[in-house]
């Protein structure tokens, strides 16, 4: 469990510093969406080759990884959208909205009890996040920022419960590939039709993304469901507005206000609260065919 907090941990981290690349990158949302899928695919499957793991599947589990894939495409556009529409501190609050959708949908799929502990848990993160929101005015782009970040959230979550029923059978890094195969070949003929031209530094600057605030910690976030249920990790992952915020202003000058450091103590508050609640000593997971 130690091992598996680490990773989750690592992985949130990751991810909340790619937010900022939103901002760094001038290309568009579906641009750099291709770029990062694709770079990080081709690092997971250089990673597969090196360790001589097996991309073997059954036929549903590729669909669905498939499927999951556009998922993913999806839920990285409009993220980013949000962000280059708002700024990264509403992008990534938005996006953290997503625990809220797993733990209603969680016990639905898998057939669970709803425990008054997720919910309250949940419920803090939600409301940590909103302390970080400056305003709610329909009229203005940081509003239309933040609402597009929710439903970036929101299929983030389900993205979230697809991935622990994949790792049931499935290697993570397999789980992995297909699933950042799928969502580049989706963006692909988006980028095609807008011609977008990409100079060295945005190339850079994906290849970036895409290895060390992609591959990474998606690979980490998706092993850690092995052991950790999808709520915790959910939960946990409300601090990446916490890092992201934090990056933002030291690198793009957005400085946080006494409100959001209210808000980021409530967050840790809930995630804390979660692990101490969620941890089973002794727990082991079922073991994936090729033996990850």
């Amino acid at each position: 469990m130690r091992a598996a907090y680490l990773e989750l941990h690592i992985a949130v981290f990751l991810f909340g510093i790619s937010g900022l690349f939103g901002k760094l990158l001038d290309d568009s949302p579906v641009t750099i969406v291709l770029g990062r899928t694709l770079f990080a695919a081709i690092a997971i499957y250089i990673g597969l080759k090196l360790f001589r793991k097996s991309l073997s599947a059954s036929p549903k589990s590729l669909l669905l990884m498939s499927l999951s894939g556009v998922v993913l495409a999806m839920h990285w556009a409009i993220f980013f959208h949000s962000i280059q529409l708002s700024s990264v501190a509403i992008g990534l609050i938005g996006f953290s909205t997503f625990p809220l959708f797993v733990t209603l949908l969680e016990p639905l799929i898998f057939t669970q009890r709803y425990r008054a502990t997720d919910l309250l848990t949940a419920v803090l993160v939600f409301f940590g996040l909103l302390l970080v929101v400056p305003e709610f005015d329909l009229g203005n782009s940081a509003t239309l920022g933040l609402l597009w970040a929710i439903l970036s959230g929101a299929l983030f979550g389900v993205l979230t419960l697809i991935n622990r029923k994949l790792v049931e059978t499935n290697s993570f890094l397999t789980v992995a590939f297909f699933q950042h195969s799928s969502a580049a070949v989706c963006m692909l003929p988006f980028v095609v039709v807008a011609a977008n031209n990409i100079d060295a530094n945005s190339l850079l600057l994906l290849l970036i993304l895409g290895v060390v605030c992609t591959a990474l910690p998606q690979i980490l976030f998706i092993k850690s469901l092995k052991r950790v249920k999808a709520q915790l990790a959910s939960i946990v992952a409300g601090l990446e507005p916490v890092y992201g915020i934090g990056f933002a202003a030291l690198l793009l000058g957005e400085v946080p206000t006494l409100q959001t450091i209210v808000g980021a103590g409530i967050v840790f508050a809930a995630v804390i609260l979660a692990m101490k609640l969620h941890t089973i000593p002794g727990a082991v997971p079922p073991e994936n065919k090729d033996g990850t």
